[in-house]
């Protein structure tokens, strides 16, 4: 099992990234708070992992702090709930407002999730509630990567982050219509993907 790796950012495209460690480019998978606080391109980061091993691929997962390494990998536990949903449901909220869903029952929040329905957030609810203290207080996360500086913006962030959008499971009509009323000017792909799922959990 691979448990974190250290190395060179060379290429990131939400949700997908890629780190150079002693010239191998691993290719990863990370949620978009991962995402968030990444340096600029040719900066050296580390990042917590995870494997998933299936018949036709290995996955690697990506996680900037060990606090969403570990819901990554109690959420995957529930049945139902697979590695990219996971993803999806780490991408929509902080460790802390999915926390605070399970506390108090908010399955309203959680089923506006793309690829969450009324029966996984439910279940989601059972089952995490009594598996939340396995995680441990999210509040004193930290991230290890954050004293680089945000990537330069690209040639269309909106376009980037629709893509990104749709690859964490939302429609591509309505990825369109979360980013259209987000000003791009001197937003990178990242900052419009957070605002598009910010007005989309509320």
């Amino acid at each position: 099992m691979i448990g974190f790796l250290r190395g060179k950012l060379v290429h990131k495209a939400p949700p997908f990234l890629v780190l150079d460690v002693n010239g191998v480019g691993y290719e990863l998978e990370a949620p978009m708070t991962t995402f968030y606080d990444l340096p600029a391109l040719n900066q050296e980061i580390k990042l917590h992992t995870h494997l998933v091993v299936r018949e036709d691929a290995h996955i690697l997962f990506g996680f900037s702090a060990e606090a969403e390494r570990s819901l990554f990998r109690t959420l995957i536990k529930v049945n139902g709930v697979g590695p990219k949903l996971a993803l999806t449901i780490l991408s929509g909220q902080s460790a802390e407002e999915f926390h605070r869903c399970i506390h108090d029952n908010d399955t309203v929040a959680l089923v506006r999730l793309p690829g969450v329905g009324k029966k996984t957030a439910e279940r989601l609810v059972i089952e995490m509630r009594d598996r939340l203290p396995e995680l441990g207080d999210t509040s004193t996360a930290t991230y290890e990567n954050q004293e680089g500086i945000r990537s330069v913006a690209v040639a269309n962030p909106k376009q980037e982050a629709i893509s990104a959008l749709c690859s964490l499971g939302y429609k591509p009509l309505d990825a369109s219509k979360m980013v259209q009323n987000i000003s791009a000017d001197d937003k990178s792909c990242e900052d419009i993907i957070r605002l598009a799922l910010q007005g989309a959990v509320r």
